[in-house]
Parts: C-alpha cells; sequence; structure tokens
C-alpha cells in the first residue's frame, strides 16, 4: 500500500481513525511513502499540540514513532519523473502541490500500473484524484 500523510498521522497520534490507521498498517507488509511524507507529518503533530497541548512524552513518541516508521517503509525518493507527473496531475485535478508530489510518487511506486494498487489517504481531493488515476482508495 502506498501510505499519504493524512494517513500516516492517527497512527502517530491518538484521534478516531487510529484503530483503522493501525489494523492496515500491520496489515500492509511493505508500506510504501513518498520521501517529504515524514516532512509533512511532522508539522501535523506540532500543529495539533498547538491546538490542544499533549504531554511532552506524547509528542516524543509521535515524532519517535514518526522516525521508525519512515525508516521501515519503502521510501520514493525525488526525481525529475515525479516532477514531471506532478505536473501533470496538477493540471487535470484540483489539487495543492505537495499533494501532487505524493500521487506522482505513488504512480513511480507502481510503475503507472496503479490498478489493484491501494491508496491509503483521508484528504478527500487527493482521494478523489488517486481513484481517477485508477489506485483502489483504502480506507474505504
Amino acid at each position: 500500500m502506498f501510505w499519504d500523510s493524512s494517513a500516516v498521522v492517527p497512527i502517530l497520534l491518538p484521534e478516531s481513525r487510529s484503530g483503522n490507521m493501525s489494523r492496515m498498517l500491520q496489515a500492509d507488509r511493505e508500506p510504501a511513502i513518498w520521501w517529504a511524507c515524514p516532512v509533512e507529518c511532522r508539522p501535523a503533530i506540532h500543529r495539533r499540540n498547538r491546538e490542544s497541548p499533549l504531554p511532552p512524552a506524547v509528542v516524543a513518541q509521535a515524532l519517535s514513532r514518526l522516525d521508525a516508521f519512515a525508516e521501515d517503509a519503502d521510501t520514493i525518493p525525488p526525481a525529475e519523473e515525479i516532477r514531471k507527473r506532478a505536473g501533470r496531475l496538477l493540471a487535470v485535478h484540483p489539487l495543492r502541490a505537495a499533494d501532487a508530489l505524493q500521487l506522482a510518487a505513488a504512480l513511480v511506486w507502481c510503475e503507472s500500473e496503479p490498478s489493484g494498487e491501494q491508496f491509503v489517504c483521508l484528504d478527500e481531493r487527493l482521494r478523489d484524484a488517486a481513484l481517477a488515476e485508477g489506485f483502489t482508495v483504502r480506507p474505504a
């Protein structure tokens, strides 16, 4: 499965979707992420802490889990091919630049054959674009 950062954050911090996302991750033998996924997750952790202060140990544990997740995941590195694909995706889908890069990395990960591949994401616009590109989007 290819994991968008929106689906990774609930694994790191407790929220209503954490259980479902954690079960999906446990079932994934080879999670894949875009190179910038950890960079996108860090501000989400800190934003949650600013909005509703968390115990320092919870924040530290979330950041530690993020590092471990990123180390274990198959990471798609930045490349010219991803930048070009992201440009095409921005022309045909109403995506933010970071989301287009995520989706472009997923397309590189599956070697441009998204049929039957799973894209794990909680962001509606990115889910719609991934579905239109041919991915099975999770959670259902």
